[in-house]
């Protein structure tokens, strides 16, 4: 079956729909959604129902616009202050820890490959690119995970996966394009020159970066667009325009448009409710159309050869490569709690990028690339069947699990610039005994009570109201 004009959109919306239906089921059972999707692809493909789909460029393309928005959005979601005490850490892992992760892989691949052969004989560079394709963590499955079961993780451990998972992309992205480009041109590339284009990258990469995330929250301060609507959409094209115009400049593209969602996230803005559920559900929508479309590309057929290699690899970079790179990075942080290392060392889990990142070898014409990108999509099954089915267990196990942030009880927020901030609290028995009107308590001066939720019924509250144990109050306040 092909995919044509006629019916992509029926098949696309199928395949979206049982994705959807299908992780629903997976939540329950804590199996992450990145799987469940690429699974899913693979049933509708070529070697399933029939879909045949095997445009790199497109899947590239679809991965590229993909990973800007999941970027931006993270970036968004990630507040300065909470990263603020966990900065060196996050940045060690997603930078010297991608280089560690890719020697070490290497390394291994070059030995096992070229000592005990397996399937195909891999050069000392094709090695290295093959292990840097996979340098990159995916946590965003975990956060999934970790929400679906309500556990929060203690000793800032959530904020140190954020940064890492939302910056080593970039680096990841570098050194596989380095590396490429020293395997079709071996011989004509130096050290130095690709030491100076990953410097250029990161650099030009930040810089513009910085400005887009200044200059769009700028805009969508100032403009008055005749209906709010318009402002996600806004925000949308500032989004879409980042990576093209970093890469015209030389620049990192992933890197630029994690900074600019940082920037804009971490910065007074209107209308931030409307943007924000905007680009949540679409970064869901970008996530389903990634995992699926990579699905639909890979021959489940051809993986059955690489299958030794893959889970040698595979079970190297979750028992070896990742504590190693993870203990050696947070060596100078001693005062970080040795059960928090072994969990960071276990949510090592590869994702999607891996994969896209395996199509650059392809289209590059790089010879057993074929191989390569099998490789990399049986090794992200392998590590999201192995290490993302655990994480809830782990944290467990560890003592690392604490009580999530519970969702706003009223999902009210204000503007910024008001001054002001809201506020919920539960009643309890204990707020009662001088009295249980509210004119009674002492909630504070300058305090107002808006607004009480009891049961699934909201009360407009005047001084007189007699509150229960176990109502939820929304107050107003000036911010301090």
């Amino acid at each position: 079956m092909t995919l044509s004009t006629e019916n992509i959109f029926l098949l696309g919306s199928i395949l979206v729909l049982v994705s959807i239906l299908i992780s629903k089921t997976g939540y329950r059972f804590g199996i992450p959604t990145l799987l469940l999707f690429l699974f899913t692809g693979m049933i509708f493909g070529s070697d399933g129902v029939g879909i045949e789909f095997d445009s790199l460029h497109n899947a590239q393309n679809i991965g590229m616009l993909s990973l800007s928005v999941i970027l931006f959005t993270g970036g968004m979601d990630t507040r300065i202050k909470d990263i603020r005490p966990v900065l060196g850490q996050g940045l060690l892992l997603s930078t010297l820890g991608v280089v560690l992760t890719t020697l070490l892989t290497g390394l291994f691949i070059f030995f096992i490959t070229s000592r005990f052969g397996l399937c195909v004989e891999l050069s000392l560079i094709v090695s290295l690119l093959l292990a840097a394709t996979m340098s990159s963590t995916d946590s965003a499955s975990v956060f999934s995970l970790l929400r679906s079961q309500g556990i929060g993780l203690k000793h800032h451990l959530r904020p140190i996966l954020e940064l890492e998972s939302g910056s080593n992309d970039p680096m990841a992205y570098m050194l596989t394009l380095a590396l490429v480009g020293v395997a079709v041109n071996i011989g004509h590339v130096s050290a130095s020159g690709i030491l100076a284009q990953l410097a250029l990258q990161f650099m030009v990469g930040g810089v513009v970066g910085w400005l887009m995330g200044m200059g769009g929250s700028m805009l969508i301060n100032r403009i008055n667009l005749p209906n709010t609507s318009l402002y996600p959409v806004l925000l949308l094209s500032i989004v879409v325009m980042t990576y093209p115009i970093t890469d015209l400049l030389h620049g990192n593209g992933y890197l630029a448009v994690y900074i600019a969602g940082l920037v804009v996230g971490n910065r007074k803005l209107s209308y931030r409710r409307e943007m924000t559920t905007f680009m949540d559900g679409l970064t869901w929508l970008l996530q389903v159309v990634m995992f699926l479309t990579l699905g639909l590309l890979v021959n489940p057929n051809e993986m059955i050869d690489i299958i030794p290699l893959a889970v040698a690899i595979g079970l190297f970079m979750m028992f070896v490569a990742r504590p190693v790179t993870v203990w050696l990075c947070l060596l100078p942080y001693r005062g970080m709690p040795r059960n928090a290392k072994h969990f960071l060392s276990w949510v090592g889990l590869r994702g999607a990028v891996p994969i896209i990142f395996a199509t650059y070898p392809m289209l590059a014409g790089l010879e057993n690339s074929h191989i390569l990108f099998n490789i990399v999509f049986f090794i992200t099954l392998m590590s999201l069947s192995l290490q993302g089915t655990t994480i809830s267990w782990l944290a467990r196990r560890l003592h690392l699990d604490c009580e999530e942030e519970k969702p706003s009880e009223f999902g009210i927020e204000i503007p910024e610039e008001i001054g002001s901030r809201l506020c919920e609290r539960k009643v309890t028995p204990e707020m009662l005994t001088a009295g249980n009107t509210i004119s009674e308590m002492n909630f504070g001066q300058g305090t107002l009570i808006m607004l009480v939720k009891r049961g699934d019924s909201y009360i407009v509250p005047n001084g007189q109201l007699e509150l229960h144990p176990d109502d939820v109050l929304l107050s107003i306040s000036l911010k301090e």
